[in-house]
Order: C-alpha cells, then sequence, then structure tokens
C-alpha cells in the first residue's frame, strides 16, 4: 500500500477508470473459454462430432478440422458474450460515472492512485436485489498493482461508507470464472450467499454461473482494521 491513495472519483478520472474496467473483463475471456471447454456437454459434443466425422470420413483432418473449427466459434463466442457486457456497462451506470454514483443518495465512487495514475477503484449503491444492503460494484486493481493491499483496502473503503450511511451490509456479485476475486473476497470476511446462472441462452450454454456475496458491515470493519 506505500505511495498509494484511495480517493473519490474526479471527472479527470474518466478514461483512466474505462480502461481499467474494459482490460480487467477481457482478462476473463481466456479462463471463461477453459470453464466452457470443461462442461460435460461441450465435452460431449465435441466428442461425437470427432467421431462422427472420423467413421464417416475414414480421415483426420476433417474431424480435426471440424473441431478446430468449433473450438474457434467457442471462443468468439465467449469474445462476443463479455464484450457485449463491457459496451452495455460503458453505455449505463459507467456513461456518466458522476451522475450515476456521485449525485446519488448512498452511492460513491473511489479511485487508487498511485504516482499520479489510477491502479484501482470500486463503487457502490443500493442493492437491487438486496433491500437495505449497499451493493459493491466495480471493483477492479491493475495486474502489476494486485498482492499490495490496495484491493482489501477498496473492500474497507466501501464497508466504512456503508457503515457511515448506516447499511447492516454489503453485497456484492462475481462470476464463477474469477477465481482471485472469489479468494480476495472470502479472505477479508464475504461469505458466499448463492450461485445462480445467468438466463440468457448463451450464458446457459456455457454455465456460466454467477455468485452472491455478503458481508456484515460491523464485523468486516473491525476485522479489516
Amino acid at each position: 500500500m506505500a505511495e498509494v491513495q484511495i480517493r473519490r472519483y474526479e471527472d479527470e478520472d474518466e478514461e483512466d477508470v474505462k480502461d481499467l474496467f474494459t482490460l480487467g473483463m477481457s482478462e476473463h475471456v481466456p479462463s471463461s473459454c477453459l470453464h466452457v471447454l470443461k462442461q460435460p456437454h461441450v465435452q460431449m459434443l465435441l466428442a461425437c462430432v470427432f467421431c462422427a466425422l472420423l467413421a464417416s470420413s475414414k480421415s483426420f483432418l476433417l474431424p480435426i478440422l471440424a473441431v478446430t473449427l468449433l473450438l474457434a466459434a467457442g471462443r468468439q463466442g465467449v469474445n462476443y458474450v463479455f464484450s457485449r457486457y463491457i459496451q452495455t456497462s460503458l453505455s449505463l451506470d459507467l456513461k456518466n460515472i458522476r451522475q450515476s454514483y456521485l449525485e446519488k443518495p448512498n452511492s460513491c465512487f473511489w479511485v487508487a492512485e498511485s504516482q499520479g495514475r489510477v491502479v484501482g477503484m470500486v463503487a457502490c449503491l443500493p442493492a437491487e436485489k438486496s433491500k437495505g444492503c449497499l451493493e459493491l460494484k466495480r471493483m477492479s486493481v491493475k495486474h502489476f498493482h494486485r498482492g499490495q493491499g490496495i484491493a482489501k483496502a477498496l473492500c474497507l473503503t466501501v464497508s466504512d461508507f456503508a457503515r457511515e450511511q448506516g447499511y447492516p451490509a454489503v453485497v456484492l456479485y462475481t462470476s464463477i470464472v474469477q477465481i482471485a476475486a472469489q479468494k480476495l473476497y472470502e479472505h477479508v470476511g464475504y461469505k458466499k450467499v448463492r450461485e445462480f446462472v445467468v438466463p440468457e441462452l448463451i450464458a446457459k450454454i456455457m454455465n456460466f454461473t454467477l455468485i452472491e456475496y455478503s458481508v456484515a458491515v460491523k464485523e468486516h470493519v473491525m476485522n479489516l482494521m
């Protein structure tokens, strides 16, 4: 945490924040592809295509080519899901961060700054699905600044804000492929509440699961002090 300052978002941070968000989300494409390949129905499909073409063509070249094309199509599908999510986020709450987080009650947006550069961020607002709770959102730390306690400090910042605003708990959502994020949240005291598959068709095919976490504010602040 040396030489890192956590402060409220300012308008001149906009491009840095959007770049940090885009890069952070794009990092999950490879792990999401591996997650898809681990699904039994995907493995069954690839095996059936390979065996069917091998039996009909009596050649290894055609089935290998077909499976390669299916894998490439799957990669494009995962890229599409993440690209659409990024673009949707940039056109919604991240389009006008000040309006989305700083001009609304019980909401805020912070950045972590090191040597004049934005290296991390986090936001919060009243949770829509968990009434009476605050929701932690947009947590991200640049790759080369991870492991320095920045994410933990950002979590504490949100918990302090929740306590000041009178919220008893903070909730957040992360995905099944964000293993490092899961470890972080559990390390700082968040408890897993539930897992659920995103309802969109392509997400169901990918078995793309979201995880809901929650932590009591008073207990969290004391544990992180």
